[in-house]
């Protein structure tokens, strides 16, 4: 039996590898967490750390654990408070991650999975030319830099040590409880708002929860992602457009489009200050997941339609409720 510990378990992500993991039997299950949930797992083994930076390879936690999936992290905050932020990212992204890791291999880890970000190769694509894993990371936030950090150290750790380490980088997740911008969009096709996003000719690559999380499950045994990096998508690239009008679909509404150009909603967004927002609206970002095929044999569990519609069936219970 394969003892595995993940961190971040009560997260968007987390939680569902959970209830994943704990479907086969071959898997044993502990959740690294700062305090027990309200909620607890039956299947789940849970062990409390207030600090992740304080763990050591003596702690129960990786007692015989040959698999860690980290995808504990300080994702992007709103309205940022702290005076260095690049400082507070690196502490958490970087220095807990390392610190794990480093005890995870002087406990006898075999293999650490790091569910990183898309971030790190960069903010967006030129339409047709997807991001790859041989591409030069190009980082520009401080999320996306303590990621790209936190990677290197991994990777350096892995040659030290011998523990194998494996890096999955994710484009914008959705799914059922699929939260912000995505549940807004949903939020707003449903009350029939009109939005002006009818004219976006731009490509995007999405991956659905599902998709994420099978991938995951892949790499715990699969001897060839031992050390590598794989980017993960539904493989289905849309414009916002063609979202819109899926989500639309799925949740059984009309979409409301008005046709109004990129370059204007560009030019408003920069004067409103919301350059960032434009950029995931209007820009582009696709990746290329032919590694994770040819060299895993992995593909899409779910299609883009079918995971847009599992995602507006959630929406709409817990709406109803």
């Amino acid at each position: 039996m394969t003892q595995i510990l993940v961190t971040g378990s009560s997260g968007f992500v987390g939680h569902r590898l959970v209830e994943q993991l704990t479907e086969h039997s071959e898997f044993q299950v502990r959740a690294l967490v700062r305090s027990t949930p309200a909620k607890p797992h039956a299947q789940v083994s849970y062990h409390c750390l207030a600090d992740f930076s304080e763990i050591n390879a003596d702690h129960d936690a990786l007692s015989h654990v040959q698999v860690v999936i980290h995808l504990a992290s300080r994702v992007h905050v709103m309205n940022d408070t702290e005076v260095d932020p690049l400082a507070a990212f690196r502490a958490i992204n970087v220095g807990h991650t390392l610190s794990l890791a480093r005890s995870a291999a002087v406990a006898g880890a075999k293999r650490f999975i790091f569910v990183s970000s898309i971030k790190v190769n960069g903010e967006g694509t030129v339409s047709g030319r997807p991001y790859r894993e041989t591409d030069a990371p190009q980082p520009s936030d401080f999320y996306g830099i303590s990621k790209r950090e936190a990677e290197d150290g991994l990777r350096l750790l892995a040659a030290e040590t011998g523990m194998e380490v494996v890096i999955i980088r994710p484009v914008l997740v959705y799914g059922p409880g699929v939260k912000a911008n995505f549940a807004s969009m949903m939020k707003w096709l449903q009350k029939g708002v009109p939005l002006p996003f009818g004219a976006i000719h731009n490509q995007r690559s999405l991956v659905a929860l599902d998709n994420l999380v099978n991938l995951i499950e892949v790499c715990i045994n699969h001897p060839a992602a031992a050390d590598q990096t794989f980017l993960v998508s539904d493989g289905e690239d849309v414009s916002t457009t063609q979202l819109l009008k899926k989500l639309a679909n799925a949740l059984n509404c009309p979409a409301r489009l008005l046709p109004v150009p990129d370059w204007l909603l560009k030019g408003t967004a920069a004067l409103l200050g919301k350059k960032a927002l434009s950029q995931r609206l209007c820009g582009s970002l696709q990746v290329d997941i032919s590694k994770a095929q040819s060299l895993l044999g992995w593909h899409p569990v779910l299609t883009l339609d079918k995971a847009l519609r599992k995602t507006a069936e959630h929406f709409i219970n817990e709406r109803n409720q």
